[in-house]
């Protein structure tokens, strides 16, 4: 069974930047991977507050930031 990988960000150049490098470094064998734009997806800002991300970029992989 895969483990679920979140990678939540702003849309700002580094965040951009470090999508890329942390999508292209996850084994997507083990990972199903999801990216999360906040300023796109507003109503996704409390579950990542609640999963315990401060600022963006950010991963949380099975619900650990």
């Amino acid at each position: 069974m895969k483990q679920k990988a979140v990678f939540y960000h702003a849309g700002c150049p580094v965040c951009v930047s470090a999508e890329r490098s942390v999508l292209a470094a996850l084994d997507s064998a083990r990972y199903d991977t999801e990216v999360v734009h906040l300023g796109t997806a507003k109503g996704r800002v409390v579950e990542a507050e609640k999963l315990g991300v401060k600022s963006v970029p950010a991963l949380a992989l099975d619900g650990q930031v």
